[in-house]
């Protein structure tokens, strides 16, 4: 009788484990047996590794590092990217000549591994900022790369533990919403928990598609402000108030921030090219390539999940 095979499946390697979605992805692969290799710069910021996961410690500018990271994997996430800065060279190390880097790995390492780049709806527009220019640079990167690639652009990311949007909710909670964009903006939203399941459902089936696919939360068209007002209205069982912002304000508030983030030596989120971006007319998408590919749709929408959200709760 044949002996059964006690080889180990490969594991899938992910960067950008300790962000909000890179956690979430972790925990779903770890939570469904999927044998996973994570680059941590800090392995204590995994509070602790979960049984299946292998950490390799460096960052994205360790060529060691990242060859372990990659060799013999079955496919690569790269989640890793910078989303603050006080200049342009401070995405770009990141978010170009770390996926660069991860790319030569792969190419030496794992050539047959197709690679999942997360990027953002931002790279469309990579005029608007140093964060958006960077974004599409590095999906060049991949583009060029030679390995079999797909490259998600996810517009805005919500969900439990959200620390980037929780203001935003926190304010629809207690019947303020705070207009930092154009009256007649529109904007596309996805829960973490649907983009994890499209990822997951990517590696299963079509990692290497070489496409670049959006999704959103399958609100056709997008949000404008006054529907994002009035669902959270239905949710409070009271009116939400929209208060614009002048933009010459937001300009002002931004340009003295970055002054004192080069100054300080600190990473700003708010700069004048990140209130280009804010305050762009359309960051609506589609999922209809995306639908086309997986036959994924979302299952959560924003009604049902604002009650989870950081400071809900707390009116």
């Amino acid at each position: 009788m044949p002996h059964a095979s006690t080889t180990s499946p490969a594991p899938l390697a992910l960067t950008g484990v300790t962000g909000f979605i890179g956690g979430r992805l972790l925990r779903a692969l770890v939570e469904a047996g999927t044998p996973v290799r994570v680059l941590a710069r800090r392995p204590d910021a995994l509070s602790s590794a979960p049984p299946g996961c292998e950490v390799v410690t460096g960052g994205l500018d360790d060529h060691d590092a990242l060859a372990r990271l990659v060799d013999g994997a079955r496919a690569v996430v790269h989640l890793a990217g910078a989303i603050r800065g006080a200049r342009r060279e401070d995405f770009d190390d990141v978010n170009v000549v770390g996926t660069r880097a991860l790319v030569a790995a792969m190419r030496s390492r794992a050539p047959h591994a197709p690679l999942l780049l997360v990027s953002s709806l931002a790279a469309r527009e990579p005029g608007l900022s140093w964060y958006a220019a960077s974004k599409h640079a590095a999906e060049a990167v991949v583009r060029d790369s030679g390995l079999g690639w797909t490259i998600l652009r996810p517009p805005a990311v919500y969900g439990p533990g959200d620390p980037a949007l929780a203001p935003l909710w926190r304010g629809l909670a207690r019947g303020w919403l705070l207009r930092a964009g154009p009256a007649h903006a529109r904007f596309s939203l996805v829960h973490v928990d649907d983009l994890v399941e499209a990822m997951l459902r990517l590696l299963q089936s079509a990692p290497d598609c070489a496409r670049i696919l959006a999704l959103h939360d399958g609100r056709d068209g997008g949000w404008d402000w006054r529907a994002l007002a009035e669902a959270a209205a239905v949710q409070r069982g009271a009116p939400v108030r929209i208060v614009p912002v002048p933009a010459m304000l937001l300009r002002a508030v931004a340009g003295v921030n970055l002054a004192a983030a080069r100054v300080l030596r600190y990473a700003p989120i708010l700069t004048p090219p990140k209130v280009r971006e804010l305050r762009h007319a359309d960051w609506s998408c589609d999922n209809l390539m995306l639908s086309e590919v997986l036959g994924w749709a979302p299952r959560i929408p924003l009604s049902r999940a604002l009650t989870t959200l950081p400071g809900w709760n707390r009116p």
